[in-house]
């Protein structure tokens, strides 16, 4: 079983403190939503869980089945969605996928892409420019990153920003349906929709 402890984490930025001694614990086949003011360090609390930024202090421990992961295990294990995630605009949604699948060590012949595609709406428009994509498009195009290769993590900031309530059905769907087959999910909003989605909830600030 996966599980994600979080020690006293503290993250500063020079002399301005974001987060201070924060504890929490997530398991899987729950959702935690993180919520707060925005500056109050969600999207950096979820960075600091991915880690792609390192805590001033304080400790980030992912453990399954009692053996702690290392570096190369975060890359595989965590889907990560983000509004900061930039998409290269000259390629196709497929050849962005397929390029994230190789730098996440993955064939992208075999990682059922056509079918990710599908699953998050952009079925039929897998060969457009992402540049030509609509804001909420290009979302859809990041939910299928974060879920590229069924990973047992999913950390997911604003996971329906910019999604008409179309998009944020099948977000949410993706949300309960994940849950539902054991992944531990961390989600960060200030959206109501979204907090309606968390079995337990975090406020910061």
């Amino acid at each position: 079983m996966l599980e994600l402890s979080v020690q006293t984490l503290s993250k500063r930025y020079g002399p301005r403190r974001v987060l201070s001694d924060l504890d929490l614990e997530a398991r899987p086949g729950r959702v935690l939503v993180i919520t707060g003011p925005n500056g109050t360090g969600k999207s950096t609390l979820l960075r600091c869980l991915a880690g792609l930024e390192r805590p001033t202090s304080g400790r980030v421990e992912w453990h399954q089945e009692g053996r702690l992961w290392g570096a190369a295990e975060r890359r595989a294990g965590i889907g990560f969605l983000s509004p900061e995630l930039a998409l290269y605009e000259e390629l196709t949604g497929r050849e962005n996928l397929q390029l994230f699948a190789r730098l996440r060590g993955r064939d992208p012949a075999a990682a059922g892409l056509e079918a990710l595609l599908e699953r998050v709406g952009l079925g039929g428009r897998e060969d457009d420019p992402s540049g030509d994509y609509s804001s909420g498009m290009r979302q859809r195009l990041k939910w299928a990153f974060a879920l590229l290769g069924d990973p047992p993590a999913l950390l997911l900031d604003e996971p329906g920003v910019t999604l008409d309530a179309r998009g944020f059905a099948t977000a949410a769907g993706l949300v309960r349906e994940a849950a539902g087959r054991g992944r531990l999910i961390v989600l960060a909003t200030n959206d109501t929709r979204e907090t309606e989605l968390g079995d337990e909830h975090l406020v910061l600030g």
